[in-house]
């Protein structure tokens, strides 16, 4: 049951979006307990046809048996080496205002993979307070920083006009993927991925379904 796929194999890209996923729903199974789970339960708890996750799961190795299903803290182990969050990756956070706060003060990161290692704002009168235990420090100490932890990972979460021009800091000091807060699409070279959280954009993709019901003004 080998984890390499064919290097010939082009795996799209909506394939390794669903993986976290089901790592996730994997990991709370095996934390309610469970031992064993299947496609099929799998697919009701996550909205999707059991073909199709035995499918995805096939682009990376045969992981159960038909009749028998799937061991769950194996394929929770098998899941986070393909994701490659069975180690812990470094992570530097732009941007100290309310949500920077937030997301610094976040203790969810780690035991999925991740830890932020550096919080740096432009604000001198944030610069040299904490966040918990972490000092946030100025924008000129974050290529020191990428270079001591060797930092692939940035999340940026500063104002949309400031955005683009940090994303051009961090690309040029290393970071070759970036979370971007910022309600901005950033510009960047082809090597460099960017996912994006807009709550706005979720919140307007659900109103389209609602009867409206806005706030009188």
């Amino acid at each position: 049951m080998s984890l390499l796929t064919n290097a010939l194999e082009e795996i799209p890209d909506i394939v390794i979006s669903r993986l976290p996923i089901y790592l996730r729903t994997l990991r709370l199974l095996d934390a309610q307990g469970a031992e064993v789970t299947s496609s099929q339960e799998l697919g009701q708890l996550l909205g999707l046809s059991s073909a199709q996750i035995r499918k995805d799961l096939s682009h990376f190795g045969e992981f159960g048996k038909q009749g028998t299903g799937y061991n769950v803290a194996y394929l929770c182990n098998q899941l986070e080496k393909i994701l490659k969050v069975d180690c812990v990756w470094p992570v530097i956070l732009i941007g100290a205002g309310y949500l920077g706060h937030a997301l610094a003060s976040y203790n969810g990161f780690e035991h999925r993979g991740f830890r932020i290692v550096g919080v740096f704002d432009s604000d001198e009168n944030k610069i040299g307070t904490t966040i918990g235990a972490t000092v946030i420090q100025s924008i000129d100490a974050i290529a020191a920083t990428i270079q001591r932890y060797r930092c692939q990972i940035a999340i940026i979460a500063v104002p949309a006009t400031a955005a683009q021009q940090v994303a051009d800091l961090l690309i040029a000091t290393g970071i070759k993927s970036i979370l971007c807060y910022a309600p901005i699409t950033l510009t960047v070279p082809a090597h460099v991925r960017v996912e994006y959280i807009d709550p706005v954009i979720y919140f307007q993709h659900m109103t389209f379904y609602l009867t409206k019901g806005c706030i009188d003004e």
